[in-house]
């Protein structure tokens, strides 16, 4: 039998595992992408840390803000509205890391730093973007569910 317990009801909702299944997903077969070296659903695969750093609130937001512009640091945390200084700090050092954001600092007096998506950070932030209006042009659909689900009580 199939190891997600698939819902009767017409709202659509996902699909969720089954409490019976017990195999463990953490060995992923990489039979989906054989032609890939990295298996994002394998535990220890070093491409899962890349996703969250790229998917966290944080990194996706600030991902998508430099993608048509370089920032200063606080016209960056201006621009990405509610992160705070330190977790700004944390994400652009941990995308910078991953090399998707360049870091240009300059010798003045005070010292100017630039923030900047590199060629691979432009196309993450392409793809970010993408979702983000799929997700901005169907938060009505998703507050009507939201509504629905609430309305009987949630689970």
């Amino acid at each position: 039998m199939d190891s997600l317990a698939r819902t009767d009801d017409a709202s659509g909702a996902l699909d969720t595992p089954d409490a019976s299944d017990t195999s463990d997903t953490s060995d992923a077969s990489d039979s989906d992408c054989p032609d890939l070296a990295y298996n994002v659903f394998a535990r220890n695969c070093p491409s899962r840390t890349t996703l969250e750093h790229v998917t966290g609130r944080w990194g996706a937001l600030t991902l998508s803000a430099l993608q048509h512009s370089s920032f200063r640091f606080n016209e960056l945390r201006r621009r990405v509205d509610g992160v705070s200084e330190k977790m700004l700090s944390q994400t652009l050092h941990a995308l910078e890391r991953d090399g998707l954001v360049h870091r240009d600092a300059q010798p003045t007096n005070p010292p100017r730093v630039d923030y900047r998506l590199t060629p691979l950070g432009q196309e993450v932030a392409e793809r970010l973007l993408s979702l983000i209006r799929f997700v901005e042009g169907h938060q009505d659909d998703v507050a009507a569910s939201q509504q629905r689900y609430d309305s009987l009580g949630g689970r």
